[in-house]
C-alpha cells in the first residue's frame, strides 16, 4: 500500500491542504500539531514525492457562463495501445474536455466536457469528436444538475482502512 510511507502527520497535512490549499504554513502547522519549519519541509517533501500535484482555485464554471456539462462515452475502432494513447493525446488538446478517463467494458473512454451553450458543444461534437481518427461511436448525456462534486480523496476512509490493517 503506497500510504505506508506516509505517517499520520503527513496524511493530516494532505487532508488539510486538500480542504484549504490557501492556508498559510503557520496555520497548517497549528492544525497538524507541529511547528512551522518542519511543516514546511514536510509539505515540500510531499510535493517532490508527487503526493501534491499542484494548487488551484475551484472555479464555478456556471458563474463564468459555462452552462452546459456533458459526459461523452466514446468507443474506439481499435484498442491498440498506440491508438488509445493517440486518442488521449487528442483529448488533452481539446479545451472543452475537462476530464478523460479510460474505462473497461463497452465504452473505451468517458469525457467530461463543459461548454457555454449547447451549440458550442454540438460544434465540438460534430466537428471534432465524431470526426476524430479511430472514433467508432459517441453517446452523450447532458448533466441536469449536480448533487455532489468533491475533488480529491476521502481521507476519513483512508484512516479507517489504515486503522483496520494496523
Amino acid at each position: 500500500m503506497p500510504t505506508t510511507r506516509l505517517d499520520p502527520i503527513d496524511r493530516k497535512i494532505l487532508a488539510e491542504l486538500q480542504a484549504d490549499g490557501r492556508m498559510t504554513n503557520v496555520e497548517l502547522a497549528k492544525r497538524v500539531g507541529i511547528s512551522a519549519p518542519p511543516c514546511l519541509r514536510r509539505v515540500r517533501t510531499l510535493e517532490e514525492a508527487g503526493f501534491i500535484k499542484g494548487y488551484h482555485a475551484d472555479v464555478d464554471a456556471r458563474e463564468l457562463g459555462f452552462e452546459v456539462q456533458v459526459y461523452a462515452m466514446v468507443g474506439l475502432q481499435s484498442q491498440a495501445e498506440s491508438d488509445l494513447s493517440a486518442f488521449e493525446d487528442l483529448c488533452r488538446k481539446w479545451s472543452l474536455v475537462r476530464e478523460c478517463n479510460m474505462l473497461n467494458g463497452e465504452v473505451d473512454f468517458i469525457l467530461k466536457c463543459v461548454a457555454p451553450d449547447l451549440s458550442t458543444f454540438q460544434s465540438f461534437l460534430t466537428g471534432q469528436l465524431l470526426t476524430a481518427r479511430n472514433v467508432a461511436s459517441v453517446k452523450t448525456s447532458l448533466v441536469i444538475r449536480s448533487a455532489k462534486d468533491d475533488p480529491g480523496v476521502p481521507f476519513d476512509v483512508l484512516e479507517e482502512r489504515l486503522n483496520r490493517s494496523a
